[in-house]
C-alpha cells in the first residue's frame, strides 16, 4: 500500500516539474506565409516567437488566459528555424 503511495507521489511530483510559467514577451505581426499555414479558430492578433522557435497564440478561456503554440489545419505547430550561432 506504502508503494502505491509513492509511486503516486512520485508521479505527481515528476508531471509538476515539466510545467514552467511562460515568460512576459511581446507580441508581433504575422507575415502572410504564417497567417496563411495558421489553422481557423485560433487568435492572430496577438502572437509571439519563443526561445523555441515556435509561435503562440494568446488563448483567454473561461477560466485562464494562456499562450498555446500556433497549429497548422493537420495539427502540426507552426516553427522557424533557429539562426546557427
Amino acid at each position: 500500500m506504502k508503494l502505491v503511495r509513492y509511486a503516486g507521489l512520485a508521479a505527481i511530483l515528476g508531471l509538476a516539474a515539466c510545467v514552467s510559467a511562460t515568460p512576459e514577451g511581446e507580441t508581433e505581426e504575422l507575415n502572410e506565409e504564417v497567417r496563411a499555414l495558421a489553422a481557423p479558430g485560433q487568435d492572430l492578433s496577438q502572437v509571439r516567437l519563443e526561445s523555441d522557435g515556435c509561435y503562440w497564440y494568446r488563448y483567454e478561456g473561461r477560466v485562464e488566459t494562456t499562450f498555446l503554440p500556433l497549429m497548422t489545419r493537420d495539427d502540426r505547430m507552426i516553427c522557424v528555424r533557429t539562426p546557427a550561432i
